[in-house]
């Protein structure tokens, strides 16, 4: 019977940097980022959210220019995570310029992840297939099943626990919000038929759920 490698194996991991030109692997560096992502203060931004990016990887890159690239920059788009900080995004995209650097892969190729990494904090529309693909596999969880949708909105707020309710209530309203006013979530045709009505419908029904919540002046 066949068997599906760990997306999180060192199989994929060395792949995609020989894909990608690198002169040579650090295996030691998947070793720092797989500890990263289980740093206690993360809720959502875990091994499983890096899990299945990486496993959606081969279901949406069919048209992607360079594969390779994107499943590297999947690999460091949460490298660095702080719910309290704004340049989250900035400094996993230079650690994965730096990474790059240091494989030996070409200066476009270190270039290239940077401006992926940098797509993930989902501020524009993203510019150019790949970071399409890569958007779109980030985005993913807003089109999961209701059951995985339910438990990410639960890890959001373990991630938050510092932010008191009303704070994150306005917070989470806010960035619901601006994604179920897009007139599309989904850049590429495939995410879009998979995923895009779950994710409306998901955003709808978690919208109604925090607009529900009694305000801070309504408890007083």
């Amino acid at each position: 019977m066949a068997t599906h490698a760990d997306p999180l194996g060192p199989d994929g991991w060395q792949r995609a940097w020989r894909e990608a030109g690198a002169q040579r692997v650090d295996d030691t560096l998947r070793d720092v980022l797989l500890a990263s992502y289980q740093e206690p203060h993360r809720g959502y931004h875990t091994l499983q959210h890096l899990r299945e990016c990486l496993a959606l990887l081969p279901h949406l890159s069919q048209q992607a220019e360079r594969p390779a690239e994107i499943a590297l920059a999947l690999w460091f788009h949460d490298a660095i995570y702080d719910p309290a900080r704004h340049d989250n995004e900035q400094r996993s995209a230079d650690w994965a310029r730096s990474a790059a650097w240091a494989c030996g892969a070409p200066d476009e190729v270190a270039q290239r992840l940077h401006s992926l990494v940098m797509a993930t904090r989902h501020a524009v529309e993203p510019v150019g297939v790949d970071a399409g693909v890569l958007v779109d596999i980030d985005l993913a969880i807003l089109g999961a099943p209701g059951a995985r949708f339910d438990e990410y909105e639960r890890q959001v707020r373990t991630e938050y626990a510092l932010v008191d309710d009303h704070a994150f209530r306005a917070g989470r309203l806010r960035v619901l919000q601006q994604f179920a006013e897009r007139p599309r979530l989904y850049a590429t045709a495939a995410a879009h038929r998979r995923f895009e009505r779950a994710a409306r419908a998901n955003l709808a029904r978690s919208i109604a759920a925090l607009l529900a919540l009694p305000a801070a002046s309504e408890e007083r």
